[in-house]
């Protein structure tokens, strides 16, 4: 699940905000504080729809539902957990200390992000749930274009083999911003994988 997963908004918001203070770069560091802030208020939208959700449920519903191991436990109180109902732990996310390294955890880690949205979306027919997963899915996109920018000009001035993917990677970023759109529309993530294969490729050869 999205709020207490590994891949979550939760540990989102944890790497980002403790990744911040060993980056050396003024510009860096205010990316990661403006994403690991805006991680928090995604991770209220998840348990204001998982809440609203279940603060009705019946018995019956709960059993049915499969809800019953968690209510034990928790009533209809948040908790975070994956989907596989493993607590939240700081296990899932790193902070190294290192620019770069902090840097591609952080572009991995919203990919990892947009790929459970894509699998959420693929199970959820609900149009009121759909619609703001849809952005959040969205949102991921944007910050691994914001992560991308930061990695690839900022520290490309201290790092000179980074030069050799700032052209690929304007290419990925204008890609992902009009496959973006079209998986929102057929609801597939063929065309999302595809507009990372330039970045990856530029990755590959450095």
């Amino acid at each position: 699940m999205q709020f207490g997963g590994p891949d979550g908004e939760i540990g989102a918001a944890m790497r980002y905000l403790n990744q911040r203070y060993a980056m050396p770069y003024k510009e860096c560091k205010a990316i990661l504080t403006d994403i690991g802030t805006e991680e928090l208020a995604h991770q209220e939208m998840i348990a204001a729809i998982v809440y609203q959700l279940t603060r009705n449920l019946t018995p019956e519903q709960i059993k049915e539902g499969g809800f019953d191991a968690y209510f034990v436990d928790h009533t209809t109180g948040i908790y975070p957990q994956s989907a596989a109902g493993v607590p939240f732990t700081a296990a899932a996310l790193q902070s190294k200390g290192d620019p770069i390294t902090d840097l591609f955890e952080d572009l991995a880690a919203e990919q990892k992000a947009r790929t459970t949205y894509d699998n959420l979306l693929r199970l959820i027919d609900n149009p009121d749930v759909r619609e703001p997963l849809k952005f959040l899915r969205a949102r991921e996109v944007v910050h691994f274009q914001r992560f991308g920018d930061a990695n690839l000009t900022k520290l490309s001035a201290f790092f000179p083999f980074v030069k050799r993917g700032i052209a690929s990677w304007a290419l990925c970023r204008r890609f992902m911003s009009r496959r973006t759109h079209q998986t929102a529309r057929k609801g597939t993530q063929q065309q999302t994988a595809k507009a990372c294969l330039p970045w990856r490729f530029a990755i590959c050869s450095r």
